[in-house]
């Protein structure tokens, strides 16, 4: 791993002192690679001081690359923010991370492990063996696992979790799920993205997360199966 070039694509907003604390706990995992940025994005959503806080960081810590992006209209727009300027960056791999620490930086050794074998997308898991899953509603829960057995049946994939942002792409595997064309603008975007790197080489592991609210509103539910829908229409055009 010593010539792989990482970058780390990670939306924030509102973190105030977590922000610095988790780029520089997520940095501390990195060892051993050739190259690392951390691109933190940033847009309107940001109420608090987390913006000035990562600036000032910033300007001691080379591999933060702090990314305001007032353009953004959704979530996804982020996510996506995050993905090109990394690929822009030419980084070799790239990791989707939430901050906040419902994703945790120690879990990082066993996605870069398993990426030196060869794979395309390591996707970290909350149900399978080795998985801890804290803080989470049964709402939640009914509807992470639910979707997953959902998008299973319909669409032919095989993972135990289809709806978990913790992962980590080589850089051609992103390039073809940015060439595919994401069409959601909400969080069902991460499993529109495995459903289009089901015919690479993937592997899950095990992660540890920490659900970052209890609440998850209908209306997103009810986006969610429209999405569903809409993507089990695109496989079977052969669009995906």
């Amino acid at each position: 791993m010593k010539e792989i070039r990482l970058g780390i694509a990670c939306p924030m907003a509102n973190e105030g002192e977590d922000a610095v604390r988790f780029v520089r706990e997520t940095l501390a995992q990195c060892d051993g690679l050739a190259r690392v940025q951390f691109f933190a994005v940033l847009d309107k959503a940001t109420k608090d001081n987390s913006l000035d806080l990562l600036r000032v960081f910033a300007a001691s810590e080379p591999r933060l690359v702090v990314v305001w992006a007032p353009e953004n209209r959704s979530v996804v727009d982020a996510y996506v923010r995050g993905y090109r300027e990394a690929l822009a960056a030419g980084c070799d791999w790239i990791l989707e991370i939430d901050a906040g620490f419902s994703h945790k930086p120690d879990d990082l050794p066993r996605f870069f492990d398993a990426m030196a074998q060869g794979y395309d997308c390591v996707f970290g898991s909350r149900f399978m063996r080795g998985s801890v899953l804290t803080d989470a509603s049964l709402k939640r829960y009914i509807v992470s696992r639910g979707g997953t057995l959902l998008t299973n049946l319909l669409l032919g994939t095989q993972q135990t979790d289809m709806t978990s942002g913790f992962e980590l792409f080589s850089r051609r595997a992103l390039e073809m799920i940015l060439e595919g064309g994401i069409c959601s603008r909400a969080h069902f975007f991460q499993t529109e993205i495995k459903v289009f790197c089901r015919n690479l080489r993937i592997m899950e592991v095990p992660i540890h997360y920490s659900s970052p609210s209890p609440r998850l509103k209908g209306s997103a539910i009810a986006e969610s199966f429209r999405e569903l829908w809409h993507l089990r229409d695109r496989v079977r055009a052969g669009e995906v």
